[in-house]
């Protein structure tokens, strides 16, 4: 293993610049006080925000992966929940994978996480995953057999994708987009979050549900994979599913000829709605409102 570094993105005159690395590394030993309290206030902040707004799913099984605000989680306890449940371990790693490296380890149930954690300065926006956005965000839904197995099914699309073109990742980057990052789920008590960059932050866990700004649409996967997004702001566009088995059957066809479709249709603005989407209501009040159409 190779000794851990922070990798960042650099910001230059032409703007934001991603920066890849591909190196699996140790967690630390032990993190600065500074480190811990970060996760402690972003933990409470995000726990407390999260009941009656994410998926029970996903609050039960953090709770049974035992994280608390008290410290940083150790990645091998983890690990040992982890895989006796579903098979999954986590990996540590410097920062952005390339698109292959991070599907291959999808694909073999390991999840990628960011060693490091946000600066104070850093508390409310990081341009790029850290360990609070990983950690608490990603890792409780692989203790859910379907979603895991959605995961896994995931990078191994993924890994095909990168060999038939750029186009081919481009549409399944977006159903990573709005499913595993920014996606919703319609339940019994109403629309609730399951999507790690929702639950991970504060701003967008009270947007995504609460505002009239952006548009909430029902799960369609051709649909998903036209849809522009934007990394720089809150979204414009959310889609719901009705179950995490949705999401899985999804899956379940060869991407192929449905790639082969895309390419001859334009790409969809993110704020667009179209006649035939199903769109989900706002919705007030502790139940946050059946999804109902409208």
């Amino acid at each position: 293993m190779n000794e851990p570094r922070r990798v960042e993105h650099q910001q230059t005159d032409k703007g934001y610049v991603p920066v890849y690395t591909t190196a699996i590394v140790d967690q630390p030993a032990d993190y600065p006080a500074d480190d811990h309290a970060t996760w402690g206030t972003l933990y409470e902040r995000q726990r407390a925000l999260l009941v009656g707004r994410a998926c029970d799913e996903f609050l039960q099984a953090q709770d049974a992966m035992g994280m608390t605000p008290d410290r940083i989680p150790r990645f091998d306890e983890l690990n040992e929940v982890l895989r006796a449940t579903t098979g999954w371990t986590l990996v540590g790693v410097e920062g952005l994978l390339p698109e292959l490296e991070f599907f291959d380890h999808l694909a073999n149930r390991r999840f990628p996480v960011t060693w490091w954690i946000r600066r104070p300065d850093q508390i409310d926006y990081i341009a790029e995953p850290d360990l609070f956005h990983d950690l608490f965000g990603h890792v409780p839904l692989l203790m859910n057999p379907v979603f895991a197995d959605y995961m896994e099914a995931y990078g191994k699309g993924g890994v095909k994708a990168h060999g038939i073109g750029t186009d081919a990742l481009q549409h399944l980057t977006r159903l990573y987009w709005y499913t595993v990052e920014f996606g919703l789920i319609n339940t019994k008590d109403g629309l609730r979050i399951y999507g790690a960059g929702i639950v991970s932050s504060k701003g967008e866990s009270l947007y995504s549900l609460e505002s009239d700004a952006p548009n909430r649409i029902g799960f369609d996967l051709e649909r998903i994979m036209r849809t522009r997004y934007r990394i720089d702001t809150f979204q414009k566009t959310y889609f719901v599913i009705d179950s995490f088995e949705q999401l899985m059957n999804a899956t379940a066809p060869d991407f192929t000829p449905i790639y082969a479709r895309l390419e001859k249709q334009d790409a969809i603005p993110a704020g667009d709605v179209r006649e035939d989407d199903k769109v989900y209501t706002r919705g007030t009040g502790e139940g946050w409102a059946d999804g109902g159409d409208v």
